[in-house]
């Protein structure tokens, strides 16, 4: 693969009229890449003019998010930024997101990856030398923009909002029959961003460039606070649990994490720099921050209108080539891989509260059953290798979820609780003391006060694992 000394960041096409925002890059300004995103055909804020600087730099950000797809290719020495600047604190958060969101490319293509990430930066400003401007005060929130992935935490965070009281608008970034099921069901409206990554891509991975995990949570995250700047709304709620803040594996001196974009370190980071560089009073934060998977997916429990229509299977949203996502038919039995950390992990949790005849229902099987998932539940405890690079939960949270599944009883004979039993169950030196730690929600968040009573007041929220 030949390679190349600067990835540039060439230019940012905006058309409000047609909705369309075109993100070009280039390496050495002879490889080219244009993504293209369709906005929503609704109606944008009445404040764009006003709003147009905050609009800019959004722009300018999502420009410098979506280059990591491409970047990541032939991993140039150089940046030149051809669209805007960066003072020495932006430069450091790139820095940052690019670092620690190829966290889990680099392990895997074994890439010494110090000193590999330098954003350029200008000289700081004087009012700047402390990496601090003037904090803007929130807006009461009305309306919130709620990104949905398909699965139960978005879910969760869209139902505990509307009973609330605020405005919900539910935003996709591609469309995929299962979404459209979700959003049906749920009665709230949605957005779609329509995503077209660059063809010169998917040309370089077949001759052999770098591919691996991008932390695409950052990418929505960014086009999400656009989004709300476009169509007026107060806040982005995201539906990111405290288990994304711990990592996988340690490399290099790092800790990776294939849910760096989702942890509380990243949620901090993009609040400040929403409010500090872009400039808005936009709010961006998860309300499921303090809870674990496996509480969350008790809350989902109680909402069993989703459970035909919910799928948390990655499989379903893979790129398989030239941009376009994997389209499974919104069936049980289809909608599941049935083989991946992430079917296993919340066959798991789910089996803590659902009775095994619903279980199999939404899972089209019982994966319990399955002896060829030994090793990957070993995995997901926590016994051998480390958590799997996937938006799983912590070894005690699959602990705790064994433990009450346990309880009832029903799995019991299969041959993944025998397991359970036999390797991990004389480990655990006081199961109601883990279960209580799992499902007791967490004091650190970045949720507005408004919103606390949700999570920390139980309205809705009634547990019934703990003492069960």
């Amino acid at each position: 693969m030949k390679t190349y000394s600067s990835f540039i960041f060439e230019k940012i096409g905006w058309n409000h009229h047609a909705r369309k925002v075109v993100l070009r890059y280039s390496l050495d300004g002879s490889i080219t890449f244009e993504e293209t995103l369709m906005l929503p055909n609704e109606p944008f804020t009445n404040k764009m003019q006003q709003r147009m600087p905050q609009i800019q730099k959004a722009l300018f950000a999502l420009h410098l998010i979506g280059g990591i797809s491409y970047f990541k290719t032939c991993l140039p020495r150089k940046m030149i930024l051809e669209t805007g600047t960066l003072n020495r604190t932006e430069a450091r958060f790139w820095n940052s997101v690019y670092e620690n969101g190829l966290g889990e490319f680099f392990f895997k293509n074994n890439i010494d990856f110090k000193g590999l990430i330098n954003f350029p930066e200008t000289e700081t400003k004087p009012e700047e030398t402390g990496g601090l401007r003037t904090r803007l005060e929130p807006n009461p929130m009305k309306r919130v923009l709620v990104p949905i992935g398909g699965g139960k935490d978005s879910i969760v965070t869209a139902e505990l909002l509307k009973k609330s009281g605020v405005q919900v608008t539910l935003l996709r970034m591609g469309s995929h029959p299962l979404i459209d099921e979700l959003a049906h069901q749920s009665g709230l409206p949605m957005l779609t961003v329509k995503r077209s990554i660059s063809g010169n891509l998917f040309d370089l991975n077949e001759q052999g460039a770098l591919n691996g995990h991008i932390p695409i949570t950052a990418y929505l995250s960014v086009l999400s606070v656009l989004i709300a700047l476009l169509y007026e709304f107060d806040g982005v709620v995201m539906s990111n649990e405290r288990s994304a803040n711990e990592g996988n594996v340690t490399f290099k001196g790092m800790d990776i994490n294939h849910q760096w974009s989702k942890s509380i370190t990243f949620e901090r980071a993009l609040r400040r720099y929403v409010q500090e560089t872009i400039g808005t009073s936009i709010e961006y934060f998860s309300l499921l921050r303090p809870l674990s998977e496996l509480r969350i997916a008790e809350v989902f429990t109680s909402f069993p209108q989703y459970f035909p229509h919910t799928t948390s299977c990655n499989t379903n949203w893979k790129i398989l080539a030239r941009g376009l996502p994997a389209i499974a038919p919104p069936k049980r039995s289809e909608g599941w891989c049935l083989k991946c950390p992430k079917c296993a992990f919340v066959f798991c949790c789910m089996a803590a509260f659902l009775p095994k005849a619903e279980l199999e229902k939404m899972f089209g099987t019982n994966l319990f059953e399955h002896d060829w998932l030994l090793p990957l539940y070993r995995e997901l405890l926590g016994t051998v290798n480390f958590k799997p690079f996937e938006c799983v939960g912590t070894p005690d949270e699959t602990k705790a979820a064994f433990l009450l599944a346990m309880k009832k009883k029903e799995l019991n004979e299969t041959p993944v609780m025998k397991m359970f039993i036999k390797e991990v169950l004389p480990t655990i030196n006081d199961p109601e003391a883990l279960i209580a730690t799992v499902m007791k929600p967490s004091a650190q968040h970045c949720i507005p006060k408004t919103f606390l009573p949700m999570i920390f007041d139980n309205r809705g929220l009634e547990s019934h694992a703990v003492g069960s």
